[in-house]
């Protein structure tokens, strides 16, 4: 991969296999970061994602688990 300018910043082409091993689609954020091998990227949750994960959890408390907002702000 080439590093190239684009505007003020550099940035990096994705071979079309990485692209297709990650899912990955225009608007999509990624993380690199460093690991023993060189550099790793990671694709981050897209928003709906992260909304169906939440959705998973809804209504699951039990009634004595919850606390009310006096509950949550003794001191």
């Amino acid at each position: 991969m080439q590093v190239a300018r684009w505007g003020n910043s550099l940035a990096v082409r994705l071979p079309a296999e990485l692209v297709r091993q990650l899912g990955l689609k225009e608007g999509d954020n990624i993380e690199l970061h460093p690991d023993a091998t060189g550099l790793a990227v990671a694709r981050r949750p897209r928003p709906e994602e992260v909304l169906a994960s939440l959705r998973q959890f809804r209504g699951r408390l039990p009634a004595e688990a919850r606390l009310s907002r006096d509950q949550a702000h003794e001191r």
